[in-house]
């Protein structure tokens, strides 16, 4: 016995619109609006609302973060969770997207669902996240801090001296390598 699919697929293979067979057609649309709810979906979880969403990230990390200068300063520009946490290029987002689903499972686990149980854990979230940045070169500090950017000459000595691109290539360090704690509070033991 054929599924109402089936039937639809065969009536639909007989049928031409524009020179194309109906079923064609009735796939393309069905494969747009596809697109355009995962399109939705994956940018309506790259907000700081949805990030905040979970009491974990809104009593911790999120007052954290309103009291530094990427979410308060002089030019008024802000840094929000997904630009410090989500990469722009789109396989590295999809990437990233799929990584999430395992914080998703912790939150169904309760593991970091207390003030208490977080801070046990700050340390271990906090080194994946260095870890991250440090393996793609800072790639999302990058999308707002490029050495190209950077106004050396009103650094201090010491800023410009640790900021030549060159200097640190031949060290290999990037952003992260100094700048751990610079949105949030830095695990004790660190």
């Amino acid at each position: 016995m054929r599924t109402m699919w089936q039937r639809l697929w065969v009536v639909s293979r007989k049928k031409w619109m524009l020179g194309l067979p109906l079923g064609a057609l009735l796939m393309f649309g069905a494969g747009i609006i596809f697109w355009g709810g995962f399109n939705t979906v994956l940018e309506l979880t790259n907000t700081e609302a949805f990030c905040i969403s979970c009491h974990e990230m809104e009593d911790t990390v999120y007052q954290e973060y309103k009291e530094t200068i990427h979410a308060k300063n002089n030019a008024g520009v802000k840094a929000s969770c997904p630009d410090c946490h989500v990469p722009r290029p789109w396989i590295h987002k999809i990437a990233r997207k799929i990584r999430a689903s395992n914080e998703l499972y912790h939150k169904l686990l309760g593991s970091i669902n207390t003030p208490e149980k977080f801070e046990a854990k700050r340390a271990e979230l906090a080194q994946h996240v260095w870890d991250t940045m440090k393996a793609t070169d800072s790639r999302e500090c990058r999308n707002c801090h490029s050495f190209s950017a950077m106004a050396l000459e009103t650094q201090s000595k010491q800023a410009r001296k640790k900021h030549d691109p060159k200097r640190l290539a031949e060290r290999g360090e990037t952003c992260i390598d100094c700048h751990q704690g610079i949105a949030h509070k830095l695990p004790e033991d660190v």
